[in-house]
């Protein structure tokens, strides 16, 4: 059986007088709009001539959440449920935007190929070959004009009175898309398409609703590339200029658990902050304390800091190159009424959904805004940044990271970068020769400083500093656990090593770590490899986690791994 939309085309074709076998090919575009479980519009021709919608079965749950001080009814997506808008119905949004350039003598680069590329984050290529199909089905005509700012005729689109009524179809049914929205106070929501400017205080069009949706995962309130927050509860016409972007940033590192031993990690801090470095890397396993050495060395610094703009930035698995870019902006004051004059046209640089960032101008431009030589920014024109957990960070955003480098060097700015592996944005020269990164590897707590931690929790007289620290590894979390248990060996502690650590290692790394368990010494890895029949230098991601450790005898385990990985072996055994 058809769908709404299916009958909604038919019913269409018919008052303008085309038969039964409408050509729909425009509407099918790659094997990516076909992709199973994805919410699409795309039509087909199926054997027996009826237009077919492909839309996705939604799995959902319904929940009551509270957003703008209002209770909604709303759900969340299902696993691998997402928004995914076919190009053709993208195409025919954007056109329905810009109907009112149709009888123009001079028209806006909106309606040309490289406007509706950047729209609607189709390759230009790709764009004339829709455009022919949408020609052809007499859904789109095709024209010569005046383009603004250019000095010759160019070919442009419009829609159809046909493509028009097609438009206003695809645009009902798109408004009832299930999107994430993160509302002011933070809370994932589900709505409707049509309901997210609303909720986000932003003039959004539908179309740019959906496309930040379909790349981005969410649209967060506050997001200064949607333009100053509209104020419901003033007269009209006012605005209130955002305080967004508060849900992605912080302006210091959160306050975390009191911090135990770790002193010579803190001076290697101040050393770093001292020196000429510009960055300083700070990794390890997770739960070692990373971030809570980093907040308490924060806290209890004294000087050099009050003059810069902080910005501590937890990155999420789900964040993207452009989030980050974005709250970098609107840290400097982008967005802000009067607090910065954007004089090097910073905005600018942020890309529609879907199109790639410039990193070159971007870091041209944030640097020369940075050097500040106008004043713009005012007395706190450095930056110190501090981005927790990058190993979420895909390749884009890595690719970031080397672009902050260079602005942080060229600007004389600071950025801790929080990871559980080393980053690879930078590479062992910069550390060694060039003096352009510092680096701290996080282990385990020393005996003497696990010894310390004992005796204020009161339990020297039931465990020693040298037994713990066999079993643990010096790991703090572990010793937490024991402090709030008085086990060590609890089951929370298991649950963490096993869900943190042990399930998301690949099988070979596995394998090696499993083989060291069962050994009673440290293992040289020509013997360790061939005993696993791995081929190759030892796993970096092993080495850089400190899971493995390279001894002048060969490789060993990280200690708080060996409890756990030896029930393992137990259970093969």
């Amino acid at each position: 059986m058809g769908s709404v939309y299916s009958r909604d085309i038919s019913r269409i074709m018919c008052i303008h007088g085309y038969g039964s076998e409408f050509p729909c090919k425009g509407f099918i575009q790659s094997d990516d709009d076909l992709s199973p479980g994805h919410h699409s519009s795309l039509v087909r021709l199926s054997t027996d001539g009826v237009h077919e919608s492909i839309e996705s079965n939604w799995n959902q749950a319904e929940f009551e959440r509270t957003i703008d001080g209002r209770a909604d009814s709303c759900r969340f997506m299902g696993e691998g449920a997402r928004v995914n808008v076919a190009v053709a119905d993208r195409i025919l949004l954007h056109l329905l935007n810009h109907i009112s350039q149709v009888d123009l003598h001079t028209v806006t680069s909106e309606i040309t190929r490289r406007g509706i590329s950047i729209a609607c984050a189709v390759h230009p290529p790709n764009v004339s070959r829709s455009m022919r199909d949408l020609v052809a089905t007499g859904v789109v005509a095709q024209g010569m004009r005046l383009v603004r700012g250019e000095n010759r005729r160019q070919k442009i689109w419009y829609l159809t009175s046909l493509g028009v009524e097609m438009a206003a179809a695809v645009k009902d049914r798109l408004s009832e898309t299930p999107v994430l929205v993160r509302s002011r106070n933070g809370d994932l929501l589900e709505i409707p398409a049509s309901e997210a400017s609303d909720r986000l205080r932003a003039d959004l069009d539908l179309l740019s609703v959906l496309m930040h949706a379909q790349h981005e995962g969410a649209l967060s309130y506050g997001d200064i590339r949607f333009g100053p927050i509209r104020n419901k509860t003033t007269e009209p016409g006012s605005i209130r200029m955002m305080a967004g972007a508060h849900s992605t940033y912080h302006t210091e590192p959160p306050k975390t658990r009191d911090i135990h031993g770790r002193d010579e990690e803190k001076k290697s801090l101040d050393v770093w902050f001292s020196g000429t470095e510009g960055i300083c890397t700070v990794t390890g396993v997770a739960g070692c304390g990373k971030t809570t050495l980093v907040s308490d060395w924060f806290r209890t610094r004294n000087s050099g800091i009050e003059d810069m703009l902080v910005m501590y930035y937890p990155c999420q698995p789900w964040d993207t190159a452009i989030g980050l870019t974005t709250s970098i902006f609107h840290r400097l004051g982008l967005g802000h009424k009067n607090e910065i004059d954007d004089s090097y046209d910073l905005i600018s640089i942020l890309p529609p959904p879907g199109n790639p960032l410039d990193h070159d101008l971007l870091r041209r431009r944030l640097t020369a805004t940075l050097i500040d030589e106008d004043g713009s920014i005012g007395s706190k024109s450095k930056l110190f940044l501090i981005l927790d957990d990058v190993h979420n960070l895909d390749k884009d955003g890595v690719r970031l990271l080397g672009v902050l480098m260079q602005v942080i060097e060229a600007s004389h700015s600071r950025m801790i970068v929080i990871s559980r592996s080393s980053p690879d944005f930078y590479d062992r020269r910069d550390v060694m020769t060039r003096g352009r990164v510092a680096e701290i590897a996080l282990g385990g707590l020393s005996r003497n400083e696990l010894e310390m931690w004992v005796e204020s929790m009161g339990l020297s007289d039931k465990i020693s500093a040298e037994a713990l620290h066999e079993r643990t590894g010096g790991h703090p979390l572990a010793i937490e656990l024991l402090e709030m248990y008085g086990e060590m060996n609890h089951r929370d502690w298991i649950r963490f090593l096993d869900s943190e650590i042990v399930d998301v290692l690949p099988d070979e790394d596995r394998s090696i770590l499993l083989t060291l368990a069962r050994a009673e010494r440290p293992m040289p890895w020509k013997e360790l490899s061939e005993s696993v029949g791995y081929v190759g230098q030892p796993p970096k991601s092993l080495i850089s986690r400190g899971l493995m450790i390279e001894l002048e005898d060969g490789m060993w385990l990280h200690e708080a791994l060996r409890s756990r990985l030896q029930m393992h072996t137990e259970k093969q055994d």
